[in-house]
């Protein structure tokens, strides 16, 4: 309906005012909760055609409109918002087409296909609760964005080489050098990470001392024989040496078991995995062709620069005095690969907003080296996760592991599923199948439903309470459904595939039928506005909304049985619309709770 009311409105704007207007240029969007009525036509971009005040060009194409469309029972004009009505007969219609509506993906205008990069974790440390919502964010965009017709690639850059790398071989080398995560009786993943923190303890204490014997704390920091060792081992590993590559891929081998693992647990995959260590040298290459053609500077010491005076910026490191790659560097390898093997119509990257900086120079050093397609590249930054005692620091080791968070919100599902007593007649191995997938679904709703572009405090414990905008109540509101459904079929009743046209809807009942109705509104400006938090929020409201309604009107009690089946094919299609919203963030919804 949306697309139709473009098209009619942009055909009366011409046969009213004889004015050209694009229909993408057309605003139709739910209308706000304040007012009564259910689509709203945005009128003030169309006034600069119509030459009338917003008021008079709203009511003027809502005469039009009522004349095109009869099922519009009325319309009402507030300043320049048109907001439309439909009738009951209408709206019982959509609930008979609601099956097809969400059985296929979008059919977009301009179909693209579309790289979209998230994970990208270091091989130095496991994935931490700042992972997490990365993961989730790209997990959820991906299915989100193929929901709406696009061809996705789901790609994964591991960050497997430079001096942060370095630190943890350096510190497996200084304190457990025969050590193995088997010997420690830990995952790969945190096996490496705590060495990573032990370097980094060590290296702290060495630039103390040496601070106190009267060097600057930058001249600490350089001098550390701690860091010194580790800058050694990276220029070693980018000369090829065989035994730090030896040490390096053992202890990467360790991380990816490790990493495995835990993306496992959190349902995330990958279509394509790329790895630093590939392409750092493709970056290189591409920025001493810059430095040959004079796009970039060398400096005295040797370091590679760009210079960013006329965007309005510094100047940029590429190559450092000894040789060695920076981070923009091997980005701009990986970029240049990637449109070279699948020339994306567009390249999203998930990564946190503290990185907006290297994302912009990044989209300006690749405009410079005449890569046409930057601009196709877009920096999907995302707020920083913080709990409620503060910031985390993976320095330190103060951070929130991603596996231990998954073991306490198991812990916290099982006791609140317990106390609800609903799970008496499954077995063990089915119950603690059904605690994995309300905690999941817990943490996975309470990081996707805040706009990504906001930073978020996460509470566990808040996350799974049954009541509330919270998975578990999602998840909840579909088991309940479910449970309905099971027990007509006992009752010999089915869920019809249509309804009978004489149905009286009360207004609860269309209130529900109309939010199923936004389904294709909600999945396709989730896309546009790359925000999973339109989904999560659109399922919450249906899932309140589907509560009230049970508490106050009977569905296998209903007065007759066309109500009774009316009644039972609205409620099916707001379990299937929960449960296919919910898929698309990434979460399972389980018959029973």
């Amino acid at each position: 309906m949306r697309k139709s009311l473009k098209k009619a409105t942009a055909k009366g704007m011409k046969e009213i005012y004889g004015a050209d207007v694009a229909p993408d240029i057309i605003q139709v969007q739910r209308t706000k909760s304040e007012f009564s009525a259910d689509l709203t036509i945005v009128v003030f971009p169309l006034v600069k055609y119509s030459r009338k005040k917003p008021e008079n060009t709203a009511n003027d194409i809502g005469v039009y409109l009522k004349h095109v469309f009869p099922d519009i029972s009325s319309y009402h004009v507030i300043k320049g918002f048109l907001n439309l009505s439909f009738s009951s007969e209408f709206w019982l219609q959509q609930l008979n087409s609601h099956s097809r509506a969400i059985q296929n993906a979008l059919v977009p205008e301009s179909k693209m296909k579309i790289m979209i990069e998230y994970s990208s974790p270091n091989t130095n440390k496991p994935l931490h609760l700042g992972h997490i919502r990365n993961n989730f964010i790209g997990d959820a965009m991906s299915r989100i964005v193929k929901a709406n017709g696009h061809d996705v690639i789901r790609v994964n850059l591991i960050n497997d080489r430079g001096i942060h790398i370095c630190k943890s071989m350096q510190a497996y080398l200084n304190f457990d050098p025969d050590g193995s995560p088997e010997k420690s009786g830990l995952k790969g993943d945190k096996y490496v990470g705590e060495l990573y923190v032990k370097f980094e303890n060590t290296y702290k204490s060495e630039i103390d001392k040496l601070k106190k014997e009267g060097l600057s704390e930058e001249e600490a920091k350089k001098q550390a024989p701690g860091m010194q060792k580790a800058r050694a081992l990276l220029k070693k590993w980018e000369e090829g040496d065989d035994k730090v590559i030896a040490l390096w891929e053992k202890m990467n081998n360790w991380v990816y078991k490790g990493f495995d693992t835990t993306y496992q647990r959190m349902g995330i995959e990958f279509d394509q995995l790329n790895h630093e260590s590939k392409t750092y040298k493709k970056g290189r290459s591409i920025v001493l062709k810059g430095l040959e053609d004079g796009i970039f500077y060398e400096k005295d010491d040797h370091s590679v620069w760009a210079d960013l005076g006329d965007e309005g910026l510094d100047e940029k490191i590429l190559i450092r005095s000894d040789g060695t790659s920076v981070y923009i560097t091997q980005d701009i390898g990986t970029a240049v690969e990637r449109f070279e093997k699948y020339n994306p119509d567009k390249h999203i990257y998930v990564v946190g907003n503290e990185q907006n900086y290297h994302f912009q120079v990044l989209k300006i050093l690749l405009k410079k080296l005449g890569y046409d397609w930057a601009d196709k590249i877009e920096h999907m930054s995302y707020g920083m996760v913080e709990l409620p005692e503060g910031k985390m620091k993976s320095r330190e080791g103060k951070v929130v592991d991603a596996d231990d968070l998954m073991d306490e919100m198991f812990q916290t599902s099982k006791s609140m599923s317990s106390e609800l007593g609903k799970l008496s007649d499954l077995t063990d191995e089915q119950k603690n199948g059904v605690y994995e997938t309300i905690a999941m679904g817990a943490l996975k709703y309470f990081i996707l439903k805040i706009d990504p572009r906001k930073n978020m405090v996460f509470n566990p414990e808040e996350s799974v309470d049954f009541n509330g905008n919270t998975g578990p109540f999602i998840q909840y509101t579909h088991a309940r459904i479910r449970s309905v459904v099971r027990k007509a079929e006992k009752m010999n009743i089915r869920v019809p595939r249509l309804i009978s046209e004489d149905i009286r809807a009360n207004e609860k009942e269309l209130d529900l039928i109309k939010l199923l109705y936004h389904y294709n509104m909600v999945l396709k400006d989730a896309a546009d506005e790359m925000d999973p938090g339109l989904i999560a929020n659109y399922a919450f409201e249906l899932a309140k909304e589907f509560n009230q309604y049970y508490h106050e009107y009977s569905i296998l009690k209903a007065e007759n049985g066309n109500l009774l089946q009316f009644r039972l094919m609205l409620a099916y299609h707001v379990g299937e619309t929960l449960k296919l919203m919910m898929s698309y963030l990434g979460i399972q919804v389980p018959e029973k709770m």
